[in-house]
């Protein structure tokens, strides 16, 4: 038996994606293969792909198409794989196989297969796999930083949204799971988990027959990390009883992100989200007088067919009205699989970025108040990056998200993965400039 093949795997799409990339290399690593981050020193090249919009479509087969012209063998894995199956075996001869969103478990089994010269598509019509804290996982992130999946899947059908088609329906992790592995994580050093699920606020409802987000975040205080952030709560499950967990349990940041994609009733019928429309504002004002100090991001779609003008100046007196302090804005994206894709009157995409565009514009002013508030405070920040030259260091201060939110430039000295005191000097639209407040000050 010769040695093992060397494998790199390409990342594509949001974090979701990326702890299956973490689970894959884990497997791999554990199996004895050896994984280089180097592509071009691969036998193989692992493209765990995103399908959620056209961009990101176009993104994964760009790298699919790259990696085939430098005659690399590739195993296609992720939502893509899952949505284009035979397509992908039939357009790209170099696709040595084609691996499902609830099959990446099984990628050390799919790659001795393709050794034995077999050509694999493994891949579950409907997914209902997900990881476990026993599942080997090797994780991608700076140090200091991991993500933790509550649960995988969604149960909503919204009607621009293709995740229940690619990931199936909403299964949950239970409390014990998610609490080893937070328990695993501390252990490593981690400082920031950032739990992630489709609709986080609905965690447990398969499981236990009703949502039980307050009681994991109550446990989960009482895992030795410093920070722990909650990504997409749907507004509809910030209940008392979560908004007071959150309250009471000190190392959960009272940072929310908040998926709400529009305000207007209509259009958010037309989504298949009615239950929001009514609620919005009331939970919003809500969140912030049980948490004044609440960090509140969103994101928005404008340009939904049959938004009118009307429709778009409700969302903009939304935006203004509620001044979150992070707002993202996507221009809609027609998915042929999702009812949305044969609503009468799609908009221009002119029209759809020059509305992203005036969102954007109303928002940046609200963002630099809100950062500029910082301004002559001490804040807790999680060190992430040095910059080799400079020698400037780079983070996060809880306010602020991975990826998706701006940063701290940090003067001063601090270890990577480390949370340090850094007074705050200036800020701009985005980000935060300070300096590290030393123990003799």
């Amino acid at each position: 038996m010769g040695d093992k093949p060397t494998i790199a795997i390409s990342h594509l799409g949001c974090e979701k994606n990326r702890i299956d990339t973490e689970h894959m290399l884990g497997l791999l690593v554990e199996a004895g293969y050896s994984v280089d981050t180097n592509e071009e020193l691969a036998d193989y090249v692992i493209v765990n792909t995103c399908s959620f919009i056209e961009a990101a479509r176009e993104e994964s087969v760009k790298t699919l198409v790259e990696l085939a012209e430098a005659n690399k063998k590739v195993v296609i894995t992720g939502c893509m794989a899952q949505h284009f199956q035979s397509q992908l075996l039939e357009e790209l001869p170099e696709a040595v196989a084609v691996v499902g969103t609830g099959d990446y478990h099984k990628i050390v089994n799919v790659i001795e297969r393709v050794e034995q010269g077999e050509r694999v598509k493994q891949i579950s019509a409907e997914p209902t796999y997900i990881a476990d804290e026993n599942t080997p996982r090797y994780r991608t992130t700076t140090e200091g930083v991991a993500y933790l999946r509550v649960a995988e899947g969604c149960d909503y059908r919204c009607a621009f949204c293709i995740i229940p088609y690619l990931r199936g329906n909403q299964r949950s992790r239970t409390i014990e799971s998610i609490v080893a592995e937070a328990e695993q994580l501390a252990h490593q050093g981690v400082k920031e988990i950032i739990l992630i699920s489709q609709i986080t606020t609905n965690y447990g409802l398969d499981i236990y027959g009703r949502p039980k987000l307050a009681e994991l975040i109550r446990a989960l205080g009482k895992v030795d990390v410093p920070w722990i952030r909650i990504h997409y709560a749907y507004p509809t499950g910030l209940t008392p009883d979560v908004i007071a967990a959150i309250q009471e349990t000190s190392n959960v940041l009272p940072y929310l992100d908040l998926p709400l994609q529009h305000s207007h009733p209509e259009i958010l019928r037309s989504m298949n989200r009615p239950w929001q429309g009514r609620v919005n504002d009331g939970i919003i004002e809500r969140i912030k007088t049980s948490l004044p100090s609440a960090v509140l991001r969103t994101t928005f779609i404008v340009g939904f067919p049959g938004e009118t003008q009307e429709h778009f100046e409700h969302l903009l007196e939304f935006t203004e009205r509620h001044e979150f302090d992070h707002v993202g804005v996507f221009t809609f994206s027609p998915e042929e699989e999702t009812p949305a894709y044969n609503l009468p009157n799609q908009l221009p995409q002119e029209l759809m970025v020059e509305r992203r565009d005036q969102i954007m514009a109303l928002q940046q002013p609200i963002s630099l108040r809100k950062n500029q508030q910082e301004v002559g405070k001490i804040v807790d920040v999680l060190i992430e990056q040095e910059n080799p030259e400079s020698g400037e260091l780079i983070g996060r201060s809880g306010r602020f998200s991975p990826e998706v939110d701006g940063q701290v430039y940090v003067k001063g000295d601090a270890r990577l993965g480390t949370i340090v005191p850094v007074k705050i000097h200036s800020a701009d639209t985005y980000d935060l400039y300070g300096e590290v407040v030393s123990s003799g000050n």
